[in-house]
This record gives structure tokens, C-alpha cells and sequence, in this order.
């Protein structure tokens, strides 16, 4: 369905307006779904990222910055973020030894199994919205769509 049917456009978008307004709704479409499956388990997609960012450290503790610069969400407030995964008992946190301003982040063995529930379900997303599209296509898409925000 084209855009403007989407948006009941009464009157004709230029391309690059029909391209913003593309970028906008697929993002809430992709997003809106992924929420649904986050739900269930009390997680917003920004502490989803946060759990993803410290599983992929691999047992070594990430400080507040390292999580920050690998977020998706670069405005995303890390520290709330971490609070809020602590209190869920999802990561631990605790001051850097070699460093006492520092705070080192840890996931836990329950924010591991929280990730290793949601992971098929994760791929099932990003399945569903990648089968619309043919193996060149989604390769032409993702080329565009990091030419596109660069």
C-alpha cells in the first residue's frame, strides 16, 4: 500500500517527502511488532538493546560509556536503563576497581535466559519482515538504507 493511501494524502508528495514518510511508518511497523513480542517480559526495546550490548561482551563487565556508544538509541538514557535492568535483577553493577568513578555492568545468568527466550522469537521478527523481500532485494535495501541516513 502506498503511503499516501496510508496517511489519506489529499494532495501529491514529492519523492523525498514520500521517502521520510516511508522511513517513519516502516519504523513504527517494524518497532510496534517487536514491542509485542518484548512485552510478556517487561522490557522496553532500549533495555532489550542494553541486555544484547552486555551479552555480547562475553563475561567482561562493559562500563556505563561502552553501552552508550554501542547503543541504538544514541539519547537513550543508560543510566535509568541500568536501574531499571537491576531492579528486574537482569544485570548487576559495581564499582570498577581500577577505576572508583566508574560503574562496570554485568548481565546476569536471568538476563541471559531473558535473551535466550526471546532470541527465536527475535528471528521470527526479523523474518517475517525480511521475507517480503528476495535475497538481492534486501541487500539492495540495506545498501540504500545506509547510503540513505550517511
Amino acid at each position: 500500500m502506498k503511503i499516501e493511501d496510508i496517511i489519506k494524502s489529499t494532495v501529491t508528495l514529492n519523492a523525498a517527502k514520500r521517502a521520510v514518510l516511508n522511513v517513519m511508518f516502516a519504523d513504527l511497523v517494524v518497532t510496534d511488532h517487536f514491542n509485542e513480542i518484548l512485552k510478556p517480559f517487561d522490557l522496553s526495546p532500549e533495555q532489550y538493546n542494553v541486555l544484547r550490548i552486555l551479552r555480547g561482551q562475553k563475561g567482561k563487565p562493559a562500563n556505563m560509556c561502552t553501552i552508550q556508544e554501542r547503543m541504538i538509541a544514541k539519547t537513550s538514557n543508560t543510566t535509568r536503563l541500568v536501574d531499571k535492568l537491576l531492579l528486574k535483577e537482569l544485570v548487576t553493577r559495581e564499582v570498577c576497581p581500577d577505576n572508583r568513578r566508574k560503574m562496570e555492568v554485568e548481565i546476569t545468568e536471568k538476563g541471559l535466559n531473558v535473551l535466550a527466550e526471546i532470541d527465536p522469537k527475535a528471528i521470527e521478527h526479523e523474518n517475517y519482515f525480511a521475507s517480503k523481500l528476495t535475497s538481492e532485494e534486501l541487500e539492495i535495501f540495506n545498501n540504500l538504507l545506509e547510503k540513505y541516513r550517511s
